[in-house]
C-alpha cells in the first residue's frame, strides 16, 4: 500500500476519521482504473470531509490490508476504525452520518436522474469484449443508443427549469450536471464509467462519442474543469493499461 494522503484540509477534532481504500494502478502507487474507487472518493471530497485515500497494490496484497479486511477488494472505508463494504451501502451510509447542516446532501432531486445512462456501462463493456467481427456493428449501434438516450436527458430540461408563467418555452437544459447545476450521487456514479468508455472506446476500436451528442460533450468538459473528478480520476494511461487485455481484438 503506499502513504495514506490527506484529503479536504487538516481534520477538526469532532470529525470522523475516515479512510477510502482504492485500487492502485500499475505501477503499485496511484490512483488505478476503477469506477467504483472514483465514485466513493468522489462523494468524500464533495461532502468537504477531511479523510485520507490508501491505495492498494491488488498483485502484492498487502498482509495488514488482509488483516483489515479479509477478503475484500478495494475499494472500502473505515469510519472511525470500523470496516464499511459493498459501494452503494457505504454511499447510503455515507449520505446518512455525513448530513446538514454542516455537510451537504448529495442525493439527486429528480429520480430519473439516478437511472440515466445507467445501460451505458453494459452496452460498452459487450461491444469492448466482443472479438467477432459480424458482431461488432450491431454492439455499436446497441452503444450509440444509450449514449443518445443519455444525450436527450441531458438536452431535456428538468422540472423546475420551466417557468410555468413564462410565454417562453424552454426547450434546451442550460443545466451543468445530470440533476442541476451541482453534482450529485448520480454524477459520481455515471461520469467514471462514461469517462472509461470514452477513453476505452477510442483507443482499442476508434469509436469516438459523436460529436452531434452536444449534451454528453457538455456534460463531460465540465466535469474536466471540476477538482472533484479531475483530482479523483485515473491517468488516460492507467484506464487504457487495465482494458489491455479486456478488449478483445476483432478476429475474422
Amino acid at each position: 500500500m503506499s502513504l495514506s494522503v490527506p484529503q479536504n484540509g487538516v481534520k477538526a477534532d469532532n470529525e470522523p476519521v475516515i479512510e477510502l481504500f482504492v485500487k492502485a494502478g500499475s505501477d503499485g502507487e496511484s490512483i488505478g482504473n476503477c469506477p467504483f474507487s472514483q465514485r466513493l472518493f468522489m462523494i468524500l471530497w464533495l461532502k468537504g470531509v477531511v479523510f485520507n485515500v490508501t491505495t492498494v497494490d491488488l498483485k502484492r496484497k498487502p498482509a495488514d490490508l488482509q488483516n483489515l479486511a479479509p477478503g475484500t477488494h478495494p475499494p472500502f472505508i473505515t469510519f472511525n476504525g470500523e470496516v464499511k463494504t459493498d459501494v452503494n451501502k457505504i454511499e447510503e451510509f455515507l449520505e446518512d452520518v455525513l448530513s446538514p447542516p454542516k455537510y451537504i446532501k448529495l442525493g439527486a432531486r429528480h429520480p430519473e436522474s439516478n437511472t440515466a445512462g445507467m445501460d451505458i456501462f453494459a452496452k460498452f463493456s459487450a461491444f469492448i469484449k466482443n472479438s467477432k467481427p459480424d458482431a461488432n456493428e450491431a454492439l455499436e449501434r446497441g452503444l450509440l443508443k444509450t449514449l443518445q438516450k443519455l444525450d436527450e436527458y441531458l438536452r431535456s430540461p428538468l422540472p423546475d427549469e420551466i417557468d410555468h408563467n413564462s410565454i417562453e418555452d424552454v426547450k434546451v437544459s442550460n443545466r451543468k450536471f445530470l440533476d442541476g447545476d451541482e453534482m450529485t450521487l448520480a454524477d459520481c456514479n455515471l461520469l467514471p464509467k462514461l469517462h472509461i468508455v470514452k477513453v476505452v472506446a477510442k483507443k482499442y476500436r476508434g469509436f469516438d462519442i459523436p460529436k452531434e451528442m452536444t449534451a454528453i460533450w457538455k456534460y463531460l468538459n465540465i466535469a474536466y474543469t471540476r477538482e472533484e473528478f479531475t483530482n479523483t480520476c485515473p491517468s488516460d494511461k492507467e484506464i487504457e493499461i487495465a482494458y489491455g487485455d479486456v478488449a478483445k481484438r476483432l478476429v475474422k
